[in-house]
């Protein structure tokens, strides 16, 4: 039976019938009706007019701070004109949109998709893999296949290896998107002649992340899940989730919070909030960057520039504005608000409402990329420890002399005296970049794994500074981390999965807060900070009191007998 039978009919449609059937459409409307043709002419000139009139009188109410709503009299003859136009407009071509919008479409995307699937057959057939570059196909010589398909499936399978179907295309053609991974999963052991046996396939949501978690999926990777706590925070107490491989970091972090507890809790103030993202443009002449600059950085024009920005989204709120040069380019750093996202997508589409906006009054302008890294995200830069990205968070306790005795088995001046030559001195020794801590990624990537972050972020998310001190006579001890680059939120990515979605529930901040947008993700963020205080403080106690070594020969090493463990 021929593959292309095992896909649905609206998606295997005939191109050629399409064009037939478009090619006599376009030849009798241009048969009829000639009289209408100047009618036609003068409304579209009308129409496309008006509109540029009352675009570029609106621009100009928008820079003199003039209200919207108040028009004069060529204003509301242009308005009228636009309204009566596009009614006639429309009127005259909707027959042609409700017959045609699907075959016209049909045409473009079968058009588009045939030459790009032909160019990846031949790439396949050369000796490509599916992503990339991978030896000739070989017979099969590992273990047996355990995922069964059905005859149906296999010649699908088939047809992938062949080349003959994109793997890339088989959610939209199958319209079943668990089917087109298990697809998927045999076509790329076939190509790569190596096993996946061990990767699970199955109890996994593959529609959840359809356009918008991950392409061409062939299973999901499990990551165990433990909890630290309870960890007693601003008087709330939270279950912390964490995922993780590293044995030994779930049962330090639990130390941490316990010493927090009987301490009397950990506070945590979010000092900023806001998402960056910096263009990068080029000019003819530094002369010219530098008037830019001036422009974006005078006050007087922060509200018609914060105006346009914010059109992208009703969370995004653009804070401030700092421009750089380098020669003749020009990187500016926007900063805004994105209540409970993470706010990157929301951030970008504001700054390219401004860069469309400048590119009137700076024609010459030439933008270069959206992002030109002076952001800078998912990298360590200095920028991000000095300004801070996302929200910065100092956390702090006061543990108290005998919770440092019992609990952490060491004294507060070895803690003290530890923490200045590991952490700050030994970091600085070492060059380091926002990395004056003792493991504070470690804490950071277990809770970003767990609550459906953005795990690359952990890399400027981990810049953090501990300190600690003698107080109350020299007997308890006060510690703080301070994180100025935690880059979380409760909506959107991966928060919105399952397993990923229960851990913000459980922490209670899932999804975007109602009563005030924005406080959800402020209260991971402080979360995130504390548990990176509880790590710190344990582990800081662990290397002080000489316990690393054993407690990882404890908790990280396989065991078949459970009670050694125990004991």
């Amino acid at each position: 039976m021929d593959v292309q039978q095992r896909i649905p009919n609206a998606v295997v449609s005939s191109a050629p019938s399409g064009k037939s059937s478009k090619t006599k459409n376009e030849k009798h409307d241009s048969q009829s009706h000639p009289s209408l043709y100047l009618t036609n002419a003068v409304f579209f000139g009308l129409f496309f007019s008006v509109a540029y009139f009352l675009l570029h009188r609106w621009r100009e109410k928008i820079r003199t701070s003039t209200p919207l709503h108040v028009l004069t009299i060529s204003e509301m003859i242009a308005l009228v004109s636009l309204i009566a136009s596009f009614f006639y407009l429309m009127a005259f071509f909707s027959i042609g949109f409700i017959l045609h919008p699907f075959a016209a479409s049909s045409d473009v995307h079968y058009d588009e998709e045939d030459e790009v699937e032909a160019e990846i057959a031949k790439s396949i057939t050369t000796g490509s893999c599916l992503a990339g570059v991978a030896p000739p196909l070989q017979p099969k010589t590992t273990s047996p296949v355990t995922v069964h398909l059905s005859s149906d499936d296999e010649e699908v399978v088939q047809a992938v290896v062949s080349g003959s179907i994109p793997s890339y295309s088989l959610e939209s053609k199958l319209g079943d998107c668990r089917r087109a991974a298990a697809i998927r999963n045999q076509a790329v052991e076939r190509v790569t002649g190596r096993s996946l046996e061990g990767l699970p396939l199955e109890n996994f949501d593959y529609d959840s992340i359809l356009g918008q978690c991950c392409e061409m999926p062939i299973g999901f990777v499990q990551i165990p899940v433990g909890v630290a706590g309870p960890l007693l925070l601003d008087g709330k107490e939270f279950t912390v989730p964490m995922a993780t491989t590293e044995g030994c970091l779930v049962a330090s972090t639990n130390r941490g919070c316990k010493a927090i507890y009987v301490s009397g809790g950990a506070s945590a103030v979010v000092l900023r909030d806001g998402m960056t993202r910096a263009p990068v443009v080029r000019f003819n002449s530094a002369k010219r960057a530098s008037q830019l600059k001036f422009f974006l950085e005078d006050p007087r024009n922060f509200d018609s520039l914060a105006h346009t920005f914010n059109k992208s989204s009703r969370f995004a709120r653009l804070q401030n504005i700092k421009a750089t040069i380098a020669g003749k380019n020009l990187y500016t750093r926007f900063t805004c608000s994105t209540g409970d996202a993470m706010g990157m997508n929301m951030v970008s589409k504001g700054v390219q409402n401004v860069l469309d906006f400048l590119q009137c009054d700076f024609p010459d302008m030439d933008v270069i990329g959206i992002s030109g890294n002076f952001c800078s995200d998912k990298k360590a830069a200095a920028v991000n420890w000095i300004e801070g990205r996302g929200k910065s968070v100092v956390c702090e306790a006061v543990i108290k002399e005998e919770v440092v005795k019992k609990v952490l088995k060491t004294s507060v001046e070895s803690l003290v005296e530890l923490n200045m030559l590991k952490n700050l001195t030994g970091s600085a020794m070492a060059g380091a970049l926002g990395g004056f801590n003792a493991h504070a990624s470690n804490i950071v990537s277990a809770i970003y794994l767990a609550t459906g972050q953005d795990p690359a972020q952990n890399v400027e998310s981990s810049h953090c500074m501990t300190m600690m001190e003698a107080v109350n006579d020299g007997k308890d001890l006060h510690v703080s981390v301070t994180m100025p680059s935690i880059e979380v939120g409760t909506v959107g990515g991966g928060t919105q999965l399952a397993s990923q979605s229960a851990c913000l529930n459980l922490l209670g901040v899932k999804g975007a807060s109602k009563e005030s947008p924005g406080s959800n993700s402020r209260q991971l963020a402080t979360i995130v900070a504390a548990s990176v205080l509880a790590g710190e403080l344990s582990l800081m106690s662990a290397i002080a009191a000489g316990q690393l070594v054993k407690s990882h020969m404890k908790y990280n090493r396989s065991s078949k007998d459970v009670t050694k463990i125990a004991s």
